[in-house]
């Protein structure tokens, strides 16, 4: 689609039809929640699961593996230190493209005899074998698939951009008590509409407000709340026997997430590069992400049982996983190759990149403690 040009009407979108028969199935309403599930996973017609483009300069938006093979690598030293303490074993949450899995394949070699990818979409899972047919030709048979969690699990786990495509609830907190805020049918389209809130979601939400002096004098605050990420947590602590889990997304510790200054919340949509403020506009077409609250995710994995073994800037993170030394090392010491990359690391680690909005987050059980990439930049007390 070129720059500029009219977005399609909602009616013409894919998961369409399905946001509407649940929001008629609902009595008129539904959870953004749901909304947001449907938009992006409801089968053959969501963002993720209905064959289209998401990743790289055609698509909707770039992952850091998709910018530089030097985060891979990186992270492959961090990986290579988990599984010498648990198994050499990966599991992959939302693989993406593909690209990740083949570098880190690449950079462990031996190092991991079986590495899964949990991936529930068709065509996501035909272009990551793909990707890695192509991109890591020696380790491809040591690659499988999953849509279900294992009963028991020893080594690393690894997800880059999966917690933020969690749905979340979209909360409003006013002087005249906590709402839900959902989703209603309206003329061809959606829009908001809010109920009192119940449930874990009142529960919760009263929790943060009593934390974070929500809302703000008297005036109306949204933000987000994801019940999902934190039952993700206590899933991974009960098949966690030994190991780690590498968790890399955009996101706050909760006294940032819920700072006063932010109360419209951090939901947003992306579209062919495009940053779309009304993430009802394009179900199953566009992207819709929100930040993750890392405070909870802690919290979370916590109370499950699991440690926390670090958190980090992504910044903070590479460096101490030795990316210069990977710069000089790839380059070696030509400066045609050197510029190149310099300029992807710049992106991997400038705070007005990635390097400062994106957080690695370590939780697990029965590795010692510190781990590589949090020697000397972890920020644990900022939970």
């Amino acid at each position: 689609m070129p720059p500029g040009a009219p977005l399609p009407a909602a009616s013409e979108c894919p998961a369409y039809a399905d946001v509407r028969e649940a929001i008629h199935a609902g009595g008129g309403w539904i959870s953004f929640a749901r909304y947001m599930d449907l938009a992006l996973f409801a089968p053959g017609v969501g963002y993720y699961t209905g064959g289209q483009r998401q990743f790289g300069s055609a698509g909707d938006f770039v992952t850091a593996s998709g910018i530089s093979g030097l985060f891979g690598a990186c992270l492959a030293r961090q990986v290579a230190q988990v599984l010498e303490a648990s198994a050499p074993a990966v599991i992959e949450f939302g693989a993406g493209n593909g690209r990740l899995a083949a570098d880190l394949l690449n950079a462990l070699g031996d190092r991991v005899q079986r590495y899964e990818i949990v991936e529930l979409s068709p065509a996501l899972r035909a272009l990551q074998a793909a990707t890695i047919r192509d991109g890591a030709p020696a380790f491809a048979a040591r690659v499988g698939w999953r849509d279900t969690l294992p009963q028991a699990f020893r080594g690393c786990i690894v997800a880059n951009e999966v917690l933020d495509a969690m749905p979340v609830h979209l909360m409003a907190w006013t002087a005249g008590g906590i709402f839900e805020r959902g989703v209603i049918c309206e003329g061809d389209g959606f829009a908001y509409a809010d109920r009192p809130a119940e449930g874990e979601c009142a529960a919760a939400a009263r929790a943060l407000a009593s934390r974070h002096a929500l809302p703000p004098a008297d005036l109306p605050y949204i933000s987000e709340l994801n019940l999902a990420s934190r039952g993700w947590m206590r899933s991974l602590a009960g098949f966690m026997e030994r190991g780690a889990a590498l968790l890399i997304d955009y996101g706050f510790p909760a006294r940032e997430y819920y700072h006063p200054q932010r109360d419209r919340g951090t939901l947003i949509g992306h579209f062919r590069h495009r940053t779309l403020e009304d993430v009802l506009a394009l179900p199953g077409l566009a992207d819709i992400t929100a930040h993750v609250d890392f405070s909870s995710l802690a919290d979370a994995g916590c109370d499950a049982g699991l440690d926390l073994l670090g958190y980090a800037s992504q910044a903070g993170f590479l460096i101490d996983c030795g990316i210069t030394d990977l710069l000089a090392a790839t380059s070696a010491g030509d400066a045609r190759a050197y510029l190149p990359l310099a300029n992807q690391a710049n992106r991997l680690l400038s705070s007005a990149e990635m390097g400062e909005l994106f957080k690695v987050m370590a939780v697990g059980r029965g590795i010692a403690d510190p781990l590589l990439g949090f020697a000397r930049c972890d920020r644990r007390h900022a939970l």
